[in-house]
């Protein structure tokens, strides 16, 4: 964690050039919260506080309004931070900035751009700092957006479908996956529950032979298996529909996604999106679910090879570092998220992903 804060804040001079969760210095300041939540050391906090103050000076101007990607992870997690240290000024202020975020017509619905990934950030809000801070009515407003998009695009045996950018991902990143994970944390109707329930069923029916799930509708490449594409990113949606629904359809599914996970997950980068870590999540998920000491073993043997051989097989070219090598989302902030997580399994979740 050290080397993540040294390359991403002091060697920069403190200057922000990414604002964002995903591959900007936001990430190392929630990095900091975990530490901190983890150690309870206030000096992790207190820095933490401080790369939120420049990132909010440096996306006061930003038109992007997700917690990944966007304005409203910055001004949540300056929310959360300042409840933490007992700031009720900067508490104050965070807030107002995140009530005037306001979203555009066009935006997308997906997860890290898109209306998804607002709503997540409310989520997160309410869950740390009071369970009305965002309004029902306002979240409310959202998830009908949401919902009446995804019908507009419903297909045979779908009732809800999304594209970005011209094309109909599944994943967690910018897909199906990632809405519906969203949208199980809402309070929904029971037609929209019907509606959830059939769409990731629908996903279930059109995996791949292998276990695997399309990047996109109608793809046949059975290539990814990465949060963003793939089983793992589904996984994760479906150990959520269990929790939420508890139908062992569902069980079943994260289970499987697992399998893959387990033979085809340890890829040849570190980060949680597309790497080794992220996968790592999968079997602390299902763990968290099912209790069974198989995905414990699973999740230490990914952690012990990242421990062992991370850092050297990248030093050695044999690993790919990321392109952001340092961030939350690239490169071994992620790294470092999971083995705070490690801790304490029981309660890891997925960086902004889980809740």
């Amino acid at each position: 964690m050290v080397q993540v804060v040294r390359e991403t804040w002091e060697l920069s001079g403190r200057r922000v050039k990414d604002h964002t969760l995903y591959t900007g210095v936001l990430g190392t300041a929630y990095l900091l919260f975990k530490a901190y939540q983890a150690t309870n050391n206030s000096n992790d906090l207190k820095l933490c506080s401080q790369i939120i103050e420049a990132c909010d000076s440096a996306s006061a101007d930003s038109s992007r309004v997700t917690f990944i990607c966007g304005r409203a992870g910055v001004c949540a997690l300056g929310a959360v931070t300042a409840k933490h240290a007992g700031d009720e000024r900067l508490l104050n202020y965070y807030l107002t900035q995140f009530k005037q975020i306001r979203l555009p017509t066009d935006l997308p619905y997906e997860l890290l751009y898109g209306r998804a990934g607002y709503l997540w950030a409310c989520s997160f809000l309410n869950r740390h700092t009071g369970g009305e801070t965002i309004s029902a009515r306002r979240m409310r407003a959202v998830v009908d957006e949401i919902i009446m998009g995804g019908r507009r695009m419903a297909q045979k045996g779908c009732p809800l479908m999304y594209e970005w950018h011209g094309k109909k991902y599944w994943g967690a990143a910018h897909g199906v996956a990632g809405i519906m994970h969203v949208l199980m944390d809402m309070q929904l109707k029971q037609d929209e529950i019907e509606d959830v329930k059939s769409t990731l069923r629908y996903m279930i029916m059109n995996r791949f032979p292998s276990g695997n799930y399309p990047s996109s509708q109608g793809s046949n490449s059975d290539r990814l298996v990465h949060w963003c594409h793939g089983a793992p990113g589904v996984a994760l949606t479906f150990v959520k529909a269990a929790e939420v629904f508890g139908d062992q359809e569902f069980v079943q599914a994260a289970i499987d996604a697992g399998e893959v996970v387990w033979s085809r997950g340890l890829l040849k980068r570190v980060g949680i999106c597309h790497g080794i870590s992220g996968n790592t999540y999968v079997f602390l998920s299902l763990y968290r679910l099912t209790g069974d000491q198989k995905y414990l073993h699973r999740a230490k043997a990914f952690l012990c090879f990242l421990y062992d051989r991370g850092q050297r097989l990248i030093s050695e070219g044999k690993m790919h570092g990321g392109d952001r090598p340092y961030s939350l989302f690239e490169g071994i902030g992620g790294m470092a998220h999971l083995f705070l997580d490690a801790v304490d399994p029981s309660q890891a979740k997925f960086p902004a992903y889980e809740l």
